[in-house]
């Protein structure tokens, strides 16, 4: 299964998941989280720092996102950490 890279239209297509997310943490600028300031990297790390670090009430206060929004991120962080090997995007990321 191929993966594309969803930020600002990239459209980067990687094989597997681990290269989309290393793509989107060194390629892409880093986010300000808008509920605590603490920065990240964009894309799907961004996404999993808002839903990890805070409620889904504090995440559509500060995002003004609808509940469509919250479910889409909600299936692609279920999505991504199905077959993410984190380890190895950890390990990437430290080099």
């Amino acid at each position: 299964m191929a993966w594309e890279c969803g930020i600002d239209g990239c459209g980067a297509v990687f094989e597997d998941v681990e290269a989309t997310v290393v793509h989107q943490a060194t390629e892409h600028e880093r986010r300000e989280c808008k509920v605590c300031g603490t920065v990240v990297p964009d894309g799907y790390l961004a996404i999993r720092h808002a839903f990890t670090e805070h409620s889904r009430a504090e995440y559509v206060r500060a995002y003004g996102a609808s509940s469509e929004d919250v479910r889409k991120r909600e299936e692609l962080l279920a999505e991504i950490e199905d077959v993410a090997d984190m380890q190895a995007i950890a390990r990437e990321l430290k080099q």
